[in-house]
């Protein structure tokens, strides 16, 4: 770490900019040096998390101790989420797809469904569905369905693929992966049931093929249970793997592999990114740094809102998927010890520089009880210049000969530099660009930051009672 600037990070990879949480109004070293044995604990119990496959007081849903394996997708070893073999298993089946499917349905929910949203965003082109099968290289369209129970957004998926059957004057190979663990979520599998009716209805107009990834016990899923009677792959959502940490095991990973984007690559920048946190001394140890600041801040300053603000449209659904991250991770009634706490904050996403014209006003002069975290990509993947049409208006040069991300670093900094003058609370990650390395880095980083937090509050990062709770009422009422 730069003790005068608070940067930390991977050499090369990601950088952790955090002077700006520090100052008038903000956080101080005192703060810090209270907390650090505190961190010093949450770095041993990260450790053992690691070595040992359990979390303090950490248990199941029918209460018995579960296993935490997240830090694991990392490495491919035998017994891990992620082994040579599945990974193998998976670049051979995104090849198979390779120009035998026209188009993949993904019907998931929660980080079933936002996981593979980021990675979608990451591999691919944007308008990447609008593009000839040529620009995609023979992959197929990606279309997501069952993150919602809306029948007219399924409705209106089923027309548009009956319309580009049509239009082929072939039947359309469809290819759908339902996803869920239990094998008997309700959006995924509601919508899956609809939506395969339908194709079967119209055998004239679809071939359609199945992949089901789910818990592989036909006695606990549903989903599982028929794959088998109807003879369809089945890829396994590791045990020890909660939904929103398995964006770097198979319901991810099928994803990238699909889209040909370098899934070893994205698993050796998360591997990178535990073995610095485990190794490091507390005060250089990027995410557990990450997870002291914004516990103070909410503990100490009263920052009980989390704003994840990328600079760029595919970093849109980063931040969605962040959001259920720290929201079911950290959002908890009682802590470890059965004490009533109330922990947690709430996360919101913002896009730079779209929401600069509308939230950022909210984060300039509202209540002070928000952290904005910048993220920063550093070599955009298209430098495209913008010229001035116009010449007769001179208004127009202010941007003429300048490369968008040149805009783009501009607006970045200027709200940074607002934010800072007036006091305020921001940080920011830093990649040097959206490669896979670079990307398993950040969404390491953040799964250990949350992690990490929970051990700092003394909450279990690992479970969701509150969900399980409305779960609950409804299925009761389902059953009537």
């Amino acid at each position: 770490m730069t003790k005068e600037k608070k940067t930390t990070g991977l050499a090369g990879g990601l950088t952790f900019q955090y002077e700006n949480l520090f100052g008038e109004g903000r956080l101080t070293e005192a703060m810090m040096a209270e907390l650090r044995p505190a961190m010093d604990a949450a770095a041993a119990s990260m450790r053992r998390i690691l070595e040992t496959g359990f979390a303090k007081a950490h248990l199941s849903k029918d209460g018995t101790p579960e296993h935490v394996y997240f830090p694991r997708q990392a490495y491919l070893r035998e017994g891990n989420p992620n082994e040579e073999a599945s990974v193998s298993c998976l670049e051979a089946m995104g090849e198979a797809w390779r120009h035998h499917v026209d188009v993949a349905v993904f019907l998931g929910i929660g980080g079933s469904y936002l996981g593979d949203k980021v990675l979608f965003d990451l591999s691919t082109k944007p308008y990447w569905n609008q593009l000839p099968v040529s620009a995609r290289e023979g992959r197929p369209q990606i279309y997501f369905a069952g993150n919602n129970v809306d029948g007219e957004a399924t409705q209106g998926l089923l027309d548009m693929l009956t319309y580009q059957a049509r239009e082929a004057g072939r039947p359309l190979r469809v290819m759908l992966v339902p996803i869920s663990k239990s094998g008997t979520t309700m959006e995924p599998l509601s919508v899956f049931s609809a939506v395969l009716v339908y194709l079967r209805q119209h055998a004239d107009l679809f071939r359609i093929d199945v992949t089901a990834v789910t818990g592989l016990d036909k006695d606990e899923s549903l989903l599982y249970r028929l794959a088998c009677e109807n003879g369809w792959p089945a890829l396994a959502i590791p045990e020890g793997i909660g939904g929103r940490y398995c964006i770097l095991s198979n319901p991810g990973l099928l994803m990238g592999a699909v889209l040909g984007y370098d899934i070893r690559a994205l698993l050796d920048g998360a591997r990178e990114m535990v073995e610095r946190c485990l190794s490091a001394a507390a005060d250089d140890n990027p995410a557990l740094l990450n997870a002291a600041c914004k516990y103070l801040a909410a503990e100490k300053l009263g920052a009980d809102v989390e704003v994840f603000m990328g600079y760029g449209d595919r970093l849109r659904s980063l931040g969605d998927w962040y959001v259920q991250l720290l929201s079911e991770s950290l959002g908890k009634r009682r802590d470890r010890e059965g004490r009533t706490v109330y922990y947690g904050r709430t996360p919101v996403v913002a896009t730079g520089t779209t929401d600069m014209h509308s939230m950022t006003q909210q984060h300039q002069d509202g209540k002070r009880n928000k952290v904005i975290q910048f993220l920063e990509v550093t070599r955009p993947a298209v430098a495209l210049p913008v010229a001035n049409p116009f010449p007769q208006e001179p208004a127009l040069d202010m941007y003429a000969g300048k490369e968008m991300d040149r805009l783009l670093k501009a607006a970045l900094a200027a709200n940074e530099t607002a934010l800072t003058g007036d006091h305020r609370c921001s940080a920011r990650y830093i990649l040097p660009s959206l490669e896979a390395r670079y990307a398993g880095q950040l969404l390491m980083f953040l799964m250990l930051s949350v992690a990490y937090e929970g051990e700092l509050a003394d909450v279990d990062a690992f479970d969701q009672p509150g969900v399980e709770a409305y779960k609950k009422i409804m299925k009761a009422d389902l059953a009537r």
